[in-house]
């Protein structure tokens, strides 16, 4: 069986070194373990007392026995490294999926819990789903759209749990709309709204097709100040009118909230996809720039873990 005593000294070194920094920065979650050691194909986020290790799925020579031990004995290391009792390491195999990734459920209920991130307050669930209700790689966007709201009208497309929501509020948005298709991250979403103390009047959740709502906004002359667009990779739903695909409908989706766009607006448009091309035209009439160097934090290494573009109109 492999040797998991590089794993353990590499994030007990990590561990030692971030948690200084995000004391500094105001910070619970953080990833403290970002598939450093190739043979240790792992992310290791830190959220509060709460640890969630997730195993990347890749061809392995083991037969499944040996996998299991395996994995167990990392489980381990990693809650020794920590210094956390192993039942708070929460283990997760994260295989390459389809449509509505963030949306599938494990089969645990597992239990909400609370954590801060600069000042905010955000519920979140290691088990119950295959994602967290919080996506650290977007800590820093958040904080640029939380800069650029105040006094602004801003609209949230897909907004899962409503994170950049709680930041544009804080950062003095006059009012929101909010956009997802599932009830259960719009129920996530009201939970952090009030963590936060968020106006239900001003800051409004809507359960839509986001491709439909926007066609029907801008046949309604609708305009936003600040808009964030950060769409699924891929998505299929029965109440959808169509399946989503980022790398096909980005000129479609971007251009309806261009038209939404007042002019000094702002569009913040961000994907997951790592093979992900924009067309030419994907930003026509936006004064646009890409800012992913700038938005991926410093405790991922995998400094592809998205990509963001900041447009203007004119």
């Amino acid at each position: 069986m492999t040797d998991v005593s590089d794993f353990a000294n590499r994030v007990r070194k990590n561990a030692r070194h971030l948690s200084k920094w995000a004391r500094r920065s105001g910070i619970e979650c953080y990833r403290v373990y970002d598939r450093d050691i190739p043979e240790f194909a792992f992310a290791l986020d830190l959220y509060g007392q709460y640890a969630h290790l997730q195993e990347y799925a890749r061809r392995v020579d083991r037969d499944d026995a040996e996998r299991a031990l395996w994995r167990e004995a990392v489980h381990e290391a990693a809650a020794q490294a920590l210094e956390l009792p192993r039942t708070r390491v929460i283990v997760k195999l994260r295989e390459r999926r389809g449509a509505g990734e963030q949306h599938e459920k494990t089969g645990r209920r597992g239990r909400d819990f609370v954590v801060s991130e600069q000042g905010h307050r955000f519920s979140v669930n290691l088990e119950a789903h295959l994602d967290t209700g919080l996506f650290l790689d977007h800590r820093i966007t958040r904080s640029l759209v939380q800069q650029d709201a105040r006094g602004r009208r801003f609209l949230n497309l897909f907004c899962y749990t409503g994170s950049f929501t709680v930041y544009a509020a804080a950062g003095g948005a006059g009012a929101s709309i909010s956009i997802d298709l599932s009830n259960t991250y719009l129920d996530w979403a009201r939970r952090n709204f009030a963590l936060n103390r968020l106006n239900s009047a001003q800051h409004v959740l809507v359960r839509a097709d986001v491709l439909r709502w926007l066609a029907e906004a801008d046949a309604r002359g609708d305009r936003f100040d600040l808009i964030v667009l950060d769409p699924p990779v891929l998505s299929r739903s029965k109440a959808m009118a169509s399946d989503l695909d980022v790398q096909r409908d980005h000129v479609l989706l971007i251009a309806s909230c261009r038209r939404l766009l007042s002019h000094g607006g702002i569009l913040y448009f961000s994907t997951n996809l790592q093979s992900f091309k924009p067309a030419a035209d994907a930003f026509a009439g936006l004064n646009t720039e890409e800012i992913s160097q700038t938005t991926v934090p410093e405790d991922f290494r995998n400094r592809r873990i998205h990509r963001c573009w900041r447009g203007v109109k004119p």
